[in-house]
């Protein structure tokens, strides 16, 4: 992440960072383990919308946008984010005419729309 963060902070021009490359070979192994969905709700939240699919999709990534903006503007914590998208995916959820319409372009905006509101709403209600 170092390089990343380094070559991001120095856009649009790659300079030299003081840090070692990357070598896999001298770390010698990897060791992966399932993500703790306490501590990572939103990685939950995802996998939940991918299972559930249709238009769920438009209002996570819409009500996820506005629950970013509400933190940029210190309405809310870092840590409520998640829980406004998931608010804001229970609320319209049960709108199954919403969320299993057919995916047309019209329907796409409806869901980023109402996604948008919803969380706009959540977020104004204090959570």
């Amino acid at each position: 992440m170092r390089h990343a963060i380094g070559y991001a902070l120095h856009w649009p021009n790659r300079k030299t960072l003081p840090v070692d490359r990357l070598d896999l070979a001298a770390i010698g192994t990897l060791e992966f383990r399932a993500p703790d969905d306490a501590r990572y709700p939103a990685l939950r939240l995802a996998r939940e919308v991918m299972q559930a699919g249709g238009m769920n999709g438009a209002i996570f990534n819409a009500a996820k946008e506005i629950a970013l903006d509400g933190f940029i503007a210190g309405q809310i914590g870092f840590m409520d984010m998640a829980g406004v998208v998931d608010q804001a995916l229970d609320r319209l959820s049960s709108d199954t005419g919403l969320v299993q319409a057919a995916f047309t372009l019209d329907n796409v905006r409806a869901a980023d729309q109402m996604g948008r509101t919803t969380a706009l709403e959540i977020i104004n209600a204090g959570m």
